[in-house]
């Protein structure tokens, strides 16, 4: 285990930022995943594998934000230098907790939605269907669904805005939010 002293340490420890990386590639597949499985015909093995996924990357992501907030909680948070402005700080502070939301709800309400629709979440490499909770409620899952689609609409505009403010950080401020993470 990493100890080393916050107040003088430049990154956050390597744990967290590994947990980083691979949840913004998981992200990004679930993203694709789900964007590019209507391209196939419905009830085809290809589009059943993408949902498949998107699913499996979805609950990952969810597993995985665990580790990640144990991580940050052992290893705290460096310090910006130079510090950010008290406005830009709880901007900051804003957007990292609601990713951190993003990261714990949108798994659940992608499992809710796939259980109430009746939709079969198999453990990887296998014809093992994990149990389904609920009892099935196509309409209640359309809703949820919906509720899910918006949610993630909006936080992939949340996740460019995080990406952008590291890059601006980095190349305009000249500060180190972004060489934290690295």
């Amino acid at each position: 285990m990493e100890t080393v002293n916050v107040l003088t340490r430049p990154r956050y420890v390597r744990s967290v930022r590994l947990l980083h990386w691979w949840m913004a590639l998981l992200i990004v597949a679930a993203y694709v995943l789900v964007e590019f499985h209507g391209e196939f015909p419905k009830g085809s093995a290809p589009r059943n594998a993408m949902m498949q996924g998107h699913y499996w990357a979805g609950i990952t992501i969810f597993l995985l934000v665990w580790w990640r907030l144990a991580g940050r909680a052992r290893g705290g948070t460096p310090p910006i230098q130079p510090p950010l402005d008290k406005f830009t700080a709880a901007l900051s502070k804003l957007i990292h907790l609601s990713l951190y939301a993003f990261f714990i709800v949108m798994p659940i309400l992608g499992c809710l939605t796939a259980a109430y629709e009746g939709k079969q979440v198999f453990i990887p490499f296998t014809q093992i269907a994990l149990p389904v909770p609920v009892t099935v409620d196509k309409d209640f899952g359309h809703q949820l669904e919906d509720i899910h689609a918006t949610i993630g609409t909006v936080f992939y505009w949340v996740i460019g805005l995080h990406v952008l403010a590291a890059l601006w950080h980095h190349w305009f401020k000249r500060d180190n939010v972004l060489e934290r993470m690295l």
